[in-house]
């Protein structure tokens, strides 16, 4: 089945302002590049950065646990490591996330924006080698169908915004829910061939209004109670890898044997 990638995104620290990108090189066997690379903890979460495993994303400061991360704008500059922060009625910030001067300069920003939704002291973590901050550990990448975005939008009622969704790509041109056919199949994304590794399971984040901040469309119970699953999107792992770019063909291919029925 092919489609045409509509957009492609990266979020250099996890929670916070999504970034639009023009083009991408992927790697087999790598994350999204720039993606996650930061998390920003909410008291204590058990990260050994010597030995970095999966953590719940409940341990950071994310839209899941505080809708008003949504209202931080934030932009990494990858070539100087700074990272530049603003929130109405606040200074804007400009901090190197990649010395900890600067990430103690940014945990306190953040500790006076936040403010009563905080649980704990809050430190930037970095990334350490090729770990990331995903939410998954099975999948590297997310893609998400937009016909399906634009399904759900209608069964509710109501628009409902592809960017609560988090994905690195979305892809037009796709039968609405087709994804659900296809995990263990194959996806080429431009030069890029992929594995999809599982459907993506939806949190309350989705509840989210990426503008706004507010918690303003249960899309969880949604999601289920028009479809039945909790489904929106897709994990795939590189392959081969290659450039992608706005534009480029998205081929999705089922595995022999589906594993999840349609959304429908």
């Amino acid at each position: 089945m092919d489609g045409i990638i509509q957009s492609i995104w990266r979020h250099p620290v996890k929670g916070f302002t999504p970034e639009p990108m023009d083009a991408v090189t992927l790697a087999a066997g790598a994350c999204f590049p720039f993606d996650r690379m930061y998390a920003v903890e909410d008291g204590p979460s058990g990260f050994n950065p010597r030995a970095p495993e999966h953590i719940s994303k409940q341990k950071f400061t994310v839209l899941a646990r505080i809708p008003a991360v949504a209202l931080i704008r934030t932009h990494y500059d990858d070539a100087a490591g700074e990272l530049e922060a603003s929130f109405q009625g606040k200074p804007t910030i400009r901090a190197r996330l990649d010395m900890e001067e600067g990430r103690l300069a940014f945990a306190a920003w953040l500790t006076e924006v936040l403010g009563d939704e905080l649980r704990g002291e809050l430190k930037v973590l970095p990334a350490p080698g090729a770990h990331r901050f995903m939410d998954d550990v099975e999948g590297f990448i997310s893609i998400v169908n937009l016909a399906s975005v634009r399904d759900l939008s209608q069964r509710i009622g109501r628009p409902v915004d592809p960017r609560r969704f988090r994905a690195n790509v979305y892809v037009d041109g796709w039968p609405a829910w087709f994804e659900n056919q296809t995990s263990g199949g194959r996806l080429v994304l431009g030069g890029v061939e992929a594995k999809i590794a599982k459907p993506i399971v939806r949190c309350v984040a989705t509840h989210v209004d990426p503008d706004t901040g507010e918690r303003d469309i249960e899309v969880v119970r949604s999601l289920f109670e028009s479809y039945e699953h909790r489904f929106c999107g897709l994990y795939a792992n590189i392959v081969r890898g290659g450039r992608v770019a706005v534009g480029d063909r998205a081929s999705l291919q089922a595995a022999d044997v589906p594993a999840l029925a349609a959304g429908e």
